[in-house]
């Protein structure tokens, strides 16, 4: 009788503990699921098929195809996006993803700030580390405590590979310094 409980006890304790696991899933286990690394291989999609297949980066995707990038970012290559996610173009304020779509000029400016010619890997970067932007402006790594930023938005899955580059999932739409002064 005693060891049925200890088998007992030992499942209940086993079954919270894998359920406080899944609990705990963060955002990037999370874009990692999106990213449907079960059907296809980033390494063997461009930069536009990833975030097609991902199913994280519709809006992304939206804007790249409105401005005319989508030919660009399916090219060779190799190029850094640092790509905001559905949630954080949601998070911009009423009206200036509508306006974006609506000058393409603007959106390609910001879309274009988002990329960054060559590949840079996580390992690349560094804290305070400049680069420059297709667009022309630079942005700014930041690292504390092993955490990683590009201005202000956090990098929430870094290096996914792709036949052309590498994508950085960030969680912040940014705008280029002359957009916002």
């Amino acid at each position: 009788m005693k060891l049925y409980k200890v088998i007992v006890a030992l499942l209940i304790a086993t079954t919270l503990l894998l359920s406080g696991c899944a609990e705990q899933n963060s955002e990037e286990d999370m874009v990692t699921e999106e990213m449907g690394a079960d059907d296809m291989e980033a390494e063997e999609m461009n930069i536009v098929e990833t975030a097609v297949a991902a199913g994280s980066f519709n809006t992304l995707v939206t804007a790249v195809q409105a401005a005319g990038l989508d030919e660009t970012l399916s090219g060779e290559g190799p190029f850094t996006v640092f790509a905001p996610t559905d949630e954080a173009f949601a998070e911009l304020p009423e009206g200036t993803l509508e306006g974006l779509l609506e000058d393409k000029e603007a959106l390609t400016s910001v879309l274009t700030y988002h990329v960054v010619a060559g590949e840079a890997m996580s390992g690349d970067l560094s804290d305070m580390m400049v680069l420059e932007t297709v667009q022309g402006e630079e942005v700014t790594i930041y690292i504390t405590d092993g955490n990683v930023m590009v201005n202000d938005a956090n990098v929430v899955q870094a290096d996914i590979e792709t036949s052309n580059g590498v994508i950085h999932v960030i969680d912040k739409v940014i705008l280029p310094p002359s957009m916002t002064s």
